[in-house]
């Protein structure tokens, strides 16, 4: 069983190196939307967070990404109950949540968005790509091509994520996400959208790294203290944080009904 699933983690690892073309051209969005002084905004619902809070923030990351993760829609661990997972698939298929999600921020053209969904079928990420485009912004959709393929939208009109993208990338993963058969039990176990969602990440990540870098603006990247020092790791800590504060309060100085504390 473990072979079985590094030879297909292996392939899904092929399909990523396969797309570093579309790796290149999301980064350079990213690139140009953090020198302006502006947020990547990144979505995802359900387990699709994973992928959100991989970006940032982390060791090996840094500000610019702009983390929108509700927790009615990927708060899990209790399974049944109050908070529970019934209710969080509810949600993430409400028509109308992904505007009241962006209600609370003030969006730029000179912003990106990468919203996260392996079927690219669910209501509210399809929403939020919607909204984004509609206020031009570019939107790269991470999605597993295969599954989306040959799965339904929970839209009314039948529109998919892929229909609000203007960049899509793929995990690699089969269709259904789990890829290792077990002998004598008829469904499939270990899903791979996670191995590739994570490489597609950290491609966009590294790429969008060195376009800064050689923008002159080198990333205060979030680093360990066994890599870079216990004083420099602690220095990158704040400047990040702060850096990503900064950024975050543009998204709220002007939204919405404006006054006296907003300006005009």
């Amino acid at each position: 069983m473990t072979q079985d699933y590094i030879q297909k983690c292996r392939a899904i690892l092929d399909t990523v190196a396969a797309q570093e073309a579309q790796i290149q051209q999301g980064a350079q969005w990213f690139a140009d939307s953090i020198l302006a002084g502006r947020m990547v905004h990144v979505f995802g619902s359900g387990h699709s967070r994973i992928m959100v809070e991989e970006m940032w923030p982390r060791y090996g990351s840094f500000p610019g990404f702009n983390p929108i993760v509700e927790l009615s829609l990927t708060f899990h661990n209790l399974v049944v109950g109050a908070n529970g997972q019934r209710q969080a698939m509810f949600l993430e298929n409400v028509p109308g949540l992904a505007n009241r999600i962006l209600r609370n921020f003030a969006l730029s053209k000179l912003d990106t968005a990468l919203i996260i969904s392996s079927s690219g079928c669910n209501v509210v990420p399809i929403e939020m790509a919607e909204l984004f485009q509609q206020q031009g912004i570019k939107v790269v959709a991470l999605v597993t091509q295969e599954h989306a393929a040959q799965s339904m939208s929970k839209r009314a009109d039948g529109k998919k994520l892929s229909d609000f993208a203007d960049l899509i990338l793929d995990t690699g993963a089969p269709v259904g996400d789990a890829m290792v058969t077990v002998p004598g039990l008829d469904t499939p176990v270990a899903p791979g959208s996670t191995v590739g969602g994570a490489v597609l990440i950290n491609c966009l990540k590294a790429e969008t790294a060195k376009l800064l870098t050689e923008a002159s603006r080198p990333p205060n990247v979030l680093s360990a203290s066994v890599v870079v020092g216990t004083d420099r790791a602690v220095s990158l800590f704040e400047a990040a944080y702060d850096e990503h504060a900064h950024r975050l309060a543009k998204l709220y100085e002007k939204v919405g009904t404006a006054s006296y504390v907003s300006g005009e």
